[in-house]
């Protein structure tokens, strides 16, 4: 029956229009459409193209005519109830539905209800599900109820999530008010509503007080605005809440506590407040305040100290014709004296540098103090001069220790002598001929190159003062093959090496200066004019490297020294390329750093500069708390550890750890000391690198983006 056929209401009610226009409705109570009643086919007509879940129960018997919008949530009742008494397809609810059927019928009244159950077997199975529904009359001319249209909209999902949400809710608060420590909730609004037993317990308010003005009213009111405009700004960014202040106890004094909470969401990302626990602090605090009180009162010792020391130097003025003739016998003493000299010298040195980092910073102070801030940049530089400074002593400290952190590469040697020339020209002077005398094909060495570097300035310039009068100097490199006899001469394990020579035409050393080079503190130089560090420096690193150093000398002939360097099989690495500066790279998208370090300022500075590029970052103050982090299952892509840890392992073994526990973890170990633990008996395996400290923070930043890759 199409709407040209004389069913002009059926135009436009899609699928079930349809259904309608083609069924035969001789088996039906309601018979074929063309006799049904005017009202009825107005209904339907106006029922159908609704985007609105809509049935339509008409007479006693309930005959069903529902739109496409109602069809699905019948399920398999479609479309076998359409036209047919709702008892026969409705049966599993009709004790429940009937009467409510009937009271439209009988009353002509509205029936409307939110979320009313009802049980309906629809897709082969029962099930009990929700619906906000308005059964409403359709009346015929005489007024008498013709039938029931019933509007309905599923709320199942909505219910059950509900639910769900409550009981969640009341697994919380039975785990919160067991909690040691206390716990707050917050609804969408900003308004507490929750505070578990622990908060009650520590503050001794009752219960019966509200939880929502108990909280404010037990913050010291000094700290309230802070308090509450940081939770404000993390309600309007969505992000978390984290301050410390002063909470009353229950003994009417005040104590710090440290506040931190989160945002919580539904379902579909619906605001539902913020959650939030908050713990005692108060004796961390205490003790920080006492150690800001012990380091002023040692910084007021030191100064006190450095002025009596200064009393005494003028003291010492008259000795020290005293002190050069013991010198040499001050020399022979035991190791342990000496090395306490040099740590007099080290200090003195260090004091210098202090001096220069703490004057600058203090100075810059005032200036911002007073709002100005002319020369800051002036001031900056002299603190990062004398840091640098500071830097570069330690470096030469673990040099002579053989405890360097070193960062072998493959070296071409001609290529870094050829570009160490005119530094050397310049720091030798004019009066001194350098000469160079490179073998050609010569092997690529495996070397730190910034350490050869300094090994072979700091030769040159012992030359130098060996030629008072000018001279010349020649830097050789050779290729070598070491016997087991040759190899055995030099401490050395037979194989191919490379040697740098560094020849010059001075006074040249006798034997038992030669035998004494090498010694720490050991110099030829007048007192104040060397420290005696510098061959024991180059000594070490040569054999941290693998290699040997040797000296070839006489009285009047001149001096050589020779670094032995092990060859590497491979091309050399690419100095200009490596060392070029490039922006900071960015995370990529959800890229997490675990950042395990027990120095505090350290994990801030590391955190904060990969906060900056987008990483996510995780932090752990030791290994047992480290290796926790890599046991969860938070996404971790890089793991950034020191090598001296607290908590039971070092940090090449936390790193061996969290490898195993996640395969291909990269790893950073940074480190100002490198002990054994750091590159154990060889290299490093792949995806772990060492970095030392201190380090530029685009050098680390870089660092980091190529091991996560």
């Amino acid at each position: 029956m199409a709407a040209e056929a004389g069913a002009p209401w059926l135009v436009g009610g899609g699928a079930l229009g349809t259904l309608i226009a083609e069924r035969d409705w001789s088996d039906s109570p309601l018979g074929i459409p063309a006799r049904w009643p005017a009202v009825l086919t107005a209904t339907v007509g106006l029922m159908l193209p609704a985007h609105a879940q809509i049935v339509l129960f008409w007479g006693p018997d309930y005959v069903a005519l529902y739109n496409d919008a109602y069809a699905p949530t019948i399920g398999s009742k479609h479309p076998r109830a359409l036209g047919r008494p709702a008892r026969e397809n409705w049966s599993e609810l009709w004790d429940d539905l009937e009467p409510l059927l009937r009271r439209v019928r009988e009353t002509g009244e509205t029936v409307f209800a939110e979320s009313r159950p009802f049980y309906i077997e629809r897709h082969g199975f029962g099930e009990t599900v929700h619906f906000d529904i308005s059964y409403s009359p359709v009346r015929m001319p005489d007024a008498t109820v013709g039938g029931v249209l019933c509007i309905v909209a599923e709320t199942t999902g909505r219910v059950r999530a509900e639910a769900a949400l409550r009981e969640s809710e009341a697994r919380f608060r039975t785990m919160a008010d067991h909690a040691p420590v206390m716990m707050w909730v917050t609804d969408a609004t900003g308004a507490c509503t929750y505070l578990n037993r622990a908060w009650y317990g520590f503050t001794g308010q009752a219960p019966a007080q509200g939880a929502g003005f108990g909280w404010l009213d037990a913050v010291h009111p000094d700290d309230r605005r802070a308090a509450a405009d940081a939770f404000d700004t993390a309600r309007a960014c969505g992000g978390p809440f984290r301050l410390e202040y002063r909470l009353r106890h229950r003994d009417g004094r005040y104590r710090w506590v440290l506040d931190a909470g989160a945002p919580r969401f539904a379902p579909g990302e619906a605001d539902l407040g913020f959650v939030g626990s908050i713990i005692d602090i108060d004796d961390q605090v205490r003790a920080r305040e006492a150690l800001t009180r012990d380091h002023e009162a040692l910084e007021a010792e030191v100064s006190a100290r450095t002025a009596d020391l200064q009393a005494a130097n003028a003291r010492l003025t008259a000795e020290i014709e005293e002190r050069t003739r013991i010198e040499e016998a001050l020399r022979q003493a035991q190791k342990m004296e000496a090395v306490g000299q040099l740590t007099g010298g080290i200090a003195h040195d260090f004091n210098n540098l202090l001096t220069g980092i703490v004057g600058a910073l203090d100075l810059m102070q005032t200036r911002l103090t007073e709002g100005r801030t002319e020369n800051l940049g002036r001031y900056l530089g002299l603190a990062m001069t004398s840091a640098q400074r500071a830097a570069a002593l330690t470096h030469r400290l673990l040099a002579f220790s053989r405890r360097q952190t070193l960062d072998p590469k493959p070296t071409d040697v001609n290529r870094l002598v050829e570009g160490l020339e005119d530094l050397i020209r310049r720091t030798v002077g004019p009066q001194i001929v350098l000469s160079l005398a490179a073998a050609p094909d010569l092997w690529t060495a495996r070397v730190d190159p910034n350490q050869l570097e300094n090994a072979l300035l700091n030769l040159c310039i012992n030359a130098r003062d060996a030629m008072p009068e000018g001279g010349r100097i020649t830097i050789a490199t050779a290729n070598r093959n070491l016997d087991a006899a040759a190899a055995r001469v030099c401490d050395l394990a037979p194989g191919p090496y490379l040697t740098v020579e560094v020849r010059d035409t001075g006074t040249g050393m006798t034997p038992d200066v030669v035998a004494r080079a090498f010694d720490p503190f050991f110099t030829t130089k007048p007192l104040g004019q060397g420290t005696g560090l510098g061959l024991s420096m180059i000594y070490g690193f040569a054999r941290q490297s693998g290699g040997q150093v040797r000296i070839i000398s006489e009285p009047g002939r001149g001096t050589t020294v020779r670094l032995y360097l092990p060859r590497h099989d491979g091309g050399a690495w690419n100095a200009v390329a490596n060392g070029a500066a490039f922006p900071s790279p960015r995370a990529g998208a959800g890229e997490t750093v675990l950042i395990v370090d027990d120095e505090p300022s350290v994990r801030v500075v590391v955190a904060d500069v990969l906060l900056n590029l987008g990483y996510r970052i995780l932090e752990a103050a030791d290994s047992a708390a480290g290796l926790h982090c890599l046991q969860g299952p938070e996404r971790i892509d890089l793991l950034v550890t020191d090598v001296g840890l607290p908590g039971g392992m070092n940090g090449r073994q936390l790193a061996e750890a969290g490898c195993a526990l996640r395969p291909g973890l990269k790893v950073l170990m940074i480190t100002g000391f490198a002990e054994t633990a750091a590159t154990g008996a060889g290299d490093l395996p792949p995806g772990m690198q060492v970095m030392t400290k201190p380090f530029a923070l685009d050098s680390l930043a870089a660092r980091v983006k190529d091991l996560i890759g």
